[in-house]
């Protein structure tokens, strides 16, 4: 049986992972600044994480949410204590798209209507709901086109309203940070205005942080700078490390009915001693606090390479803008000075989106590898 070929791959197959690094079969070093979209938060092989997986799956590794699974309530106190929203509900499924899913299946169950507005660049995951409020037409077919979606520009504070004033809006979902988009930030203006406008005409907003989240920015959330509360967060790339977790943050007052939410694999017992050990390494060794002060170090080491034309983003939510596509420039950080970088549909935009726990002297390598790399790009071809 044959691979259903979807993913263009890199001819690199990594077989071990340390830290920020990654290895390949033939004993290459490679350094990780992507993270596998973000997901690897507390870096490869942590030993918190590995121990906490292997204890865990010598015990009991899966059973069904048929019955009580204390790991779930563990999960739930530490997220809400860490994050500082112990006053909504979890509900733990498997992936990001999936969390978006449920959070759009709670909003439209709680207010009865059916309509969702998202907006310019939006990138929310590839099921079918949550594909019909992302901003790229190629990946959406029939199937999925039959949702009733409304797509805005963010800032457009009176059209948000003309089409919130129609009463049929179940949800309004946003990134407050894109990340496939291009890192562009939602205004705190707008965000403001926006959140009393869907309690206004009672439409929920949804907060989907599952690339944003788990500290990524330097606050738990990316909402937080802005002085907001969503009635809904999504959540999932960072929150395991490697491990299939998602989950959402449900506002108390939604609620919750027997049956309107459910998973076969969500919270199962070895997602959550990984989630778990994720929170544990983020307190223990003040990861939010480690991804505000690189981006410092980040913005000062950006400012010694004229090329950059802008620096995107947040923490270690990052994007280095130029005036060139960049695939070329990935393609050469990655083959001749082994490192990973990320992409997005701003084909001007290099994604940075290394680990929590990621070290100044990692960032060293990447600028010393960009400048090598960008005066080779500026030479003179012969």
């Amino acid at each position: 049986m044959n691979l259903f070929d979807v993913y263009p791959l890199y001819d690199i197959t990594p077989v071990k992972g340390k830290g920020a690094f990654v290895y390949d079969k033939q004993g290459t070093e490679y350094l990780d600044l992507y993270g596998g979209h973000a997901v690897i938060s507390i870096g490869h092989s942590h030993p918190v994480y590995v121990s906490a997986i292997q204890d865990q799956v010598e015990k009991l590794g899966f059973y069904s949410n048929s019955i009580k699974n204390p790991l779930q309530k563990e999960l739930a106190d530490k997220l809400g204590k860490i994050s500082g929203f112990e006053d909504y509900n979890l509900f733990l499924c498997n992936s990001g798209a999936e969390a978006n899913e449920n959070a759009l299946k709670v909003a439209s169950f709680h207010t009865g209507k059916n309509r969702v507005i998202y907006f310019d660049n939006a990138f929310h995951g590839r099921t079918s709901g949550v594909v019909a409020v992302t901003d790229n037409e190629s990946i959406k077919a029939p199937f999925n086109l039959n949702h009733a979606v409304t797509k805005l520009s963010f800032n457009e504070i009176e059209r948000l309203e003309d089409e919130l004033k129609k009463e049929d809006v179940a949800a309004v979902i946003l990134e407050v940070i894109q990340g496939v988009g291009g890192l562009d930030e939602v205004s705190t203006e707008f965000l403001i205005v926006a959140s009393e406008l869907c309690k206004k005409y009672k439409t929920l907003l949804i907060a989907d942080e599952v690339q944003s989240g788990y500290g990524r920015t330097g606050d738990f959330f990316a909402f937080q700078k802005h002085g907001i509360r969503p009635d809904i967060i999504s959540i999932a790339k960072g929150m395991g490390n490697g491990f299939p977790i998602g989950g959402i943050l449900i506002g108390n007052s939604i609620p919750a009915r027997s049956g309107m939410l459910g998973t076969t694999f969500g919270g199962n017992h070895l997602a959550c001693a990984a989630g778990i050990a994720v929170l544990d390494v983020i307190e223990k060794e003040q990861l939010l606090q480690n991804a505000t002060e690189l981006y410092e170090y980040v913005k000062n080491k950006v400012a010694e390479v004229p090329q950059i034309k802008r620096l995107k983003g947040r923490g270690l939510m990052l994007g280095l803008e130029f005036d060139f596509e960049v695939a070329a420039l990935r393609k050469e950080l990655l083959f001749q000075h082994n490192i990973f970088t990320g992409a997005a549909s701003n084909k001007k935009l290099l994604r940075i989106l290394p680990p929590l726990n990621v070290e100044k002297e990692h960032f060293d390598i990447l600028f010393e590898g960009l400048k090598i790399a960008l005066k080779k790009e500026n030479s003179p071809k012969v």
